[in-house]
């Protein structure tokens, strides 16, 4: 936070004490109150004081608010030095508050500092004239229309360094000027006009009816329907072609083998093929009859008449 000390004494004015109408205001606030709260007021006495005192608040303003509010000096002096809208050092008849936030930064407020001083000075001193001062400030909250700057009352939007210059040229010779955008912009539309609503006929009381617009709207909105049912079909029929195609992929895959891949095995019917486990195996029961011995024998080589045991 930024030290916020007041004014030196050689611009203090000795007395401060407000007029007819504001003090008449004044006690106007405070009865909106109950017994013993008048120090809630403390906020718009402060800020008329400040707006008597050509915008700035003197430490004689302070002291005489808190005298009419019962409260301690010192409970004063905090409040007008925690606010920033209270300006404690004199400002110029235009004080020039320029946004430097981030928004405001990146559309170009660097140069309208630059501006602020060749046109004005230093921050927080009132020109030569009395007319122009400025300060450096956060977010003024019109970040839409970046950069921008509060003067006294009123904001000026989408500033440039050519325009800016010129409006505090006018501001200083007392010439009419133009408040909010200083580019021709309406409210926060984009640059250029607004790209929505541009048929009067759905915004503008006078001309509802005008040009049928329920019907397009409606035939706009079958349109939309029939495009959307039309797109679903087809890739409804697109997925049923990618699967019956993904189907017959994997039949065309998994087709049995037929009973001559394995031509190499005798068949069952052929001869010399085993019938069952115990011609497979003769001796697994133990027992070999003779004929079959003598067969076996004679295959190998033996005499036939030898016995097999």
């Amino acid at each position: 936070m930024s030290v916020r000390r007041l004014a030196p004494d050689a611009v203090q004015p000795a007395s401060f004490a407000f007029d007819a109408a504001n003090e008449n205001w004044a006690d106007q606030q405070i009865a909106k109150y109950p017994e013993g709260r008048q120090a809630s007021a403390v906020i718009p006495l402060l800020w008329k004081a400040q707006e008597q005192h050509d915008g700035w608040l003197p430490r004689a303003a302070i002291e005489a608010v808190a005298r009419k509010l019962g409260m301690a000096p010192m409970r004063v002096m905090e409040i007008a030095t925690f606010y920033t809208m209270f300006n404690l050092q004199p400002v110029g008849e235009h004080f020039v508050q320029l946004c430097g936030t981030t928004p405001c930064a990146l559309r170009g407020a660097e140069a309208l500092k630059k501006v602020c001083q060749d046109v004005i000075g230093p921050q927080s001193t009132v020109s030569a004239d009395g007319k122009l001062s400025w300060l450096e400030v956060e977010c003024l909250g019109a970040c839409c229309n970046a950069p921008m700057a509060q003067i006294n009352f009123d904001y000026y939007e989408d500033l440039t360094p050519e325009n800016f210059k010129a409006l505090l040229e006018d501001l200083r010779h007392g010439r009419p000027v133009k408040t909010g955008s200083q580019i021709g912009r309406s409210g926060s539309e984009p640059v250029g006009g607004g790209e929505t609503l541009k048929d009067p006929a759905l915004y503008d009381g006078t001309v509802i009816g005008a040009g049928d617009w329920q019907k397009r709207v409606t035939e706009q909105r079958k349109a939309a329907a029939e495009a959307a049912a039309a797109k679903a079909a087809a890739e409804a029929e697109a997925k049923k072609a990618e699967a019956t195609k993904t189907d017959a992929t994997v039949a065309a895959a998994t087709k049995p083998a037929t009973e001559t891949a394995a031509a190499g095995r005798p068949k069952p019917s052929e001869p010399g093929q085993p019938t069952g486990a115990a011609s497979d195996t003769p001796a697994a029961s133990g027992k070999v009859d003779a004929k079959s011995a003598a067969e076996s024998a004679k295959s190998a080589g033996a005499p036939a008449d030898k016995p097999v045991k």
